[in-house]
């Protein structure tokens, strides 16, 4: 009797614990930097040499983590491109940064291209395929971000396929653009006085499925991954890009943007119910 007592709440705990967490990314992914030593239309792959792969410390967690790129005990990576687009942009010896998940080369989700050669190819006027995976800042100090929207009538575990993504274009700390866009569709900004551009497209993508009815409260499975066309013309007298500094610019922003709301990793409500439960179960095995 007991010890089906005790299998019975360590059941009811798990699933607790199961029910608290919401669907959530749990393939990690791998970021490389490197030179282009091949570009493969035949083979739909792009080849980095002398790869070094981007890793953080994150210490005891009381500081900011120290985040570093060590090299690879390899001379080069191979991955498919995320999309048909990285053979117009890359070329070889150019500077890029890749992320794959799962492992380091295979399936490149996210591609950037960097300004310049050497280590002082920092900034990226390119970027391909999953851009939220990326580490990289663009040049110009532009930033593009995206969140996609799910379709809640084509979903398969944690993951939907997107209707729409909302995509904003940020200059130094100001949005200066912003728009909900269909696949297919594209957010452009030239408005500062430097000659400099921003195009984003939207080319097709998936979004969680934890907003859509019958679907919240799933856990595991593999990350969303979506596909977008980043293109920044730097500015006139690029160096500019790493200075931080703000130039004027007109304020353009269309379609009001669609926000959602994420769930906590455990609500302060489980872990009590949850370490409660713990203290009944140890409770119960020191009186028997």
């Amino acid at each position: 009797m007991k010890n089906v007592l005790s299998l019975c709440l360590c059941a009811a705990l798990l699933f607790l614990f199961a029910c608290a967490i919401p669907a959530g990314a749990v393939v990690l992914q791998a970021t490389i930097k490197g030179t282009v030593s091949d570009v493969s239309l035949a083979n739909n792959t792009l080849t980095l040499s002398d790869p070094q792969q981007y890793g953080c410390d994150y210490g005891s967690g009381t500081s900011a983590p120290v985040c570093s790129w060590t090299p690879l005990n390899t001379s080069t990576l191979t991955g498919t491109v995320p999309d048909p687009a990285a053979f117009s942009v890359f070329a070889q010896h150019d500077q890029a940064v890749a992320v794959s998940l799962g492992g380091t080369g295979g399936t490149w989700i996210a591609l950037a291209k960097l300004y310049g050669s050497g280590a002082s190819a920092e900034y990226a006027t390119d970027e391909i395929g999953d851009i939220g995976s990326l580490p990289t800042a663009l040049i110009g100090d532009y930033a593009v971000s995206a969140m996609t929207i799910p379709n809640c009538s084509a979903c398969t575990g944690t993951s939907c396929m997107a209707t729409y993504s909302n995509a904003t274009i940020t200059s130094g700390k100001m949005i200066v653009a912003q728009q909900v866009l269909a696949p297919g569709e594209s957010l452009f900004f030239n408005g500062r006085n430097d000659a400099s551009s921003v195009n984003v497209t939207f080319v097709n993508g998936e979004a969680l499925s934890d907003s859509c009815p019958g679907y919240s409260g799933l856990i595991g499975g593999v990350q969303p991954v979506s596909d977008y066309i980043v293109h920044v013309v730097p500015p006139i007298g690029s160096n500019a890009a790493a200075t931080g500094a703000t130039p004027s610019y007109a304020l353009t922003t269309t379609s009001a943007p669609v926000t959602t709301t994420q769930k906590s990793a455990l609500p302060f409500s489980a872990l009590c119910i949850l370490g409660l439960g713990i203290a009944v179960l140890v409770a119960h095995r020191r009186r028997n």
